[in-house]
């Protein structure tokens, strides 16, 4: 039996690109909203963090913030920041956009949390991609390609997301 006043297991998702201006603020509003829309937003946290620091405390590309808005997330509050060492350990899982940046973070990763570490689109139900490629240079297209398949992936988290607390919510 589960103790009504016990505090509910939480789980905490970390997405990383390289300046955390397009990829993965995109990824962290998305999932952002999937979790809040499944009723899950006092169990999972949500953030996203660049493997470089080109962009600290600003709001994520003008073009990623207006095609999310047009297909209804927020990414407004959002602001860039470095990852930091401490976000290995808590965080419970931290994906990548791409392989460059899933080697950078393995590189930074202590050992006893590199099994945190994947890619995005391992997530992914509909797409298959190794990689959400970066539209940084590219046109509306390239935007549009990022929701994609952070949309199919964010299904695909969340279902892993609530196996997960599941897991963590059973007696011992």
């Amino acid at each position: 039996m589960q103790d009504e006043h016990a505090p509910a297991a939480t789980y905490s998702v970390l997405f990383v690109c390289m300046g955390n201006i397009c990829r993965s603020p995109t990824a962290h509003g998305v999932f952002r909203h999937k979790v809040v829309h499944s009723g899950l937003a006092d169990q999972v946290r949500v953030d996203s963090a660049g493997t470089h620091n080109y962009h600290p405390g600003e709001a994520p590309d003008d073009r990623s913030q207006r095609h999310a808005a047009q297909r209804g997330y927020d990414l407004s509050s959002l602001r860039a920041r470095q990852m930091l060492p401490r976000d290995f350990g808590q965080h419970d899982l931290i994906l990548a956009m791409d392989w460059d940046n899933l080697t950078l973070a393995q590189e930074r990763c202590q050992p006893e949390h590199a099994h945190k570490l994947r890619r995005m689109t391992e997530f992914c139900q509909q797409f298959d991609s190794p990689v959400v490629p970066d539209p940084y240079y590219g046109g509306a297209a390239g935007f549009e390609e990022v929701l994609d398949l952070v949309e199919d992936a964010c299904e695909g988290l969340l279902h892993h997301v609530r196996q997960q607390l599941q897991l963590r919510a059973r007696p011992r």
